[in-house]
């Protein structure tokens, strides 16, 4: 795993390393000028040119920033993927994505799609000309169904937000690619420690860098990754072109929250575990969602395609939407606010917050559904937050 490096100092080769050691030192290493261990945060928005037209790699902070590059040789690399392309969301990153869609092309969602998706493909996407429709893609006799000639493009979350039903990654490729259309996975919820799409079979992976990735709530970010070569370059223009890119503070951060990506994914992992397990014997719970649990449809999936099962947690209650509610506003430690896969712990109402914007439509999420980030605090007082706030009905 070495080379002859510069000063004959050793140099780490990172093609057959493990994804702890990719996760700290891909796209990275000693600065050359400083030795600094930590890839400096450049804040130049331009770069002097040795002459006209001749430069060292950047030339204007809107088309590449070094610390931008850097990690996006980070995140690729874990990714597997050839090249990627940090935004300054993730709703920037997925726009990029559905601007390689044409007028006229046709566009398949999952029926549970996360809120800012449906609404970002059907009332910005749809109204210049993008067909759009929403499928049960666990189906795959549903997905073929769907299809029509104009089909491009089918978009994937697994688990998917906020059901957490587990798409087949592989079988949805399978028919795409016979079909000569495109597979995108939003990757956010499982990351690549759990799951590697590209290695399934998709031809692009789109992350919010918000959530597990920068991992602390402290910024907003967005990636596309890809092994084709042609979609690269289409992505790339269009990030330069577009200009949605993040400030180079905010890729230091996500870039920081990847280092410690799998230790956090695991301990996100087993209090999830926990969780699942006292919400199940709970008696105002009514059912419990999680990829991990044998009676889970997607169980034996996610057991194939994935390293664990996560930790986001979805729940019904039997007293309907007015219970969901209380509960969300009764727990201590769980916050009540948007986002998730951060260190602390979150609970939200899907069906006035994150999903508000599918309210009314065929993807519209059930109404005594709660869903829980499930952070890196002590798994017993989880427990107990949610028992106190359950107990409380």
């Amino acid at each position: 795993m070495t080379a002859a490096g510069a000063g004959g100092r050793p140099q780490l080769d990172l093609a057959q390393a493990g994804f702890e050691t990719r996760a700290i030192h891909a796209g990275g290493g000693p600065d050359p000028a400083t030795g600094a261990v930590n890839t400096p945060v450049y804040l130049s928005s331009t770069f002097e040119q040795d002459a006209v037209g001749v430069h060292r790699g950047y030339e204007y902070a809107r088309t590449a920033n070094p610390t931008r590059a850097s990690l996006e040789a980070n995140l690729a690399a874990l990714e597997g993927a050839a090249a990627g392309f940090a935004f300054a969301s993730g709703m920037a990153a997925e726009d990029a994505v559905l601007r390689l869609l044409a007028p006229g092309d046709h566009l398949i969602l999952p029926n549970d799609a996360y809120g800012g998706t449906y609404r970002l493909a059907t009332r910005v996407h749809a109204p210049a000309g993008l067909a759009v429709d929403t499928v049960d893609l666990v189906d795959v006799a549903a997905l073929e169904a769907a299809w029509r000639p104009a089909t491009r493009m089918v978009w994937v979350e697994t688990p998917t937000n906020p059901l957490l039903r587990v798409v087949d990654i592989a079988a949805v490729a399978e028919i795409a690619h016979a079909r000569a259309a495109l597979v995108v996975v939003d990757n956010t919820f499982a990351t690549p420690w759990l799951q590697l799409p590209i290695a399934l079979g998709a031809d692009v992976v789109v992350h919010s860098t918000t959530k597990y990735l920068g991992g602390h709530s402290d910024v907003v970010g967005g990636f596309v990754a890809t092994n084709d070569d042609e979609l690269a370059g289409r992505i790339a223009f269009l990030q330069n072109a577009a200009g949605a890119v993040p400030g180079p503070f905010d890729c230091f951060l996500v870039q920081r929250g990847l280092k410690t990506l799998a230790v956090r994914m695991q301990r996100h992992d087993e209090n999830a575990l926990v969780v699942v397990d006292a919400l199940g014997s709970h008696p105002a719970v009514a059912s419990v969602l999680h990829p991990s649990l044998p009676q889970h449809p997607g169980h034996a999936v996610a057991c194939r395609q994935m390293r664990g099962f996560g930790g986001m947690v979805s729940f019904t209650l039997r007293g309907g939407e007015p219970a969901a509610v209380e509960v969300c506003a009764r727990t201590r430690i769980f916050t009540l606010a948007e986002s998730l896969g951060a260190v602390e712990s979150l609970i939200e109402h899907p069906g006035r917050m994150t999903h508000a914007s599918v309210a009314g439509s065929s993807n519209e999420v059930p109404a005594d559904l709660v869903r829980l980030s499930v952070g890196l605090e002590t798994a017993s007082d989880l427990v107990e937050d949610l028992r106190q706030a359950l107990d409380g009905l």
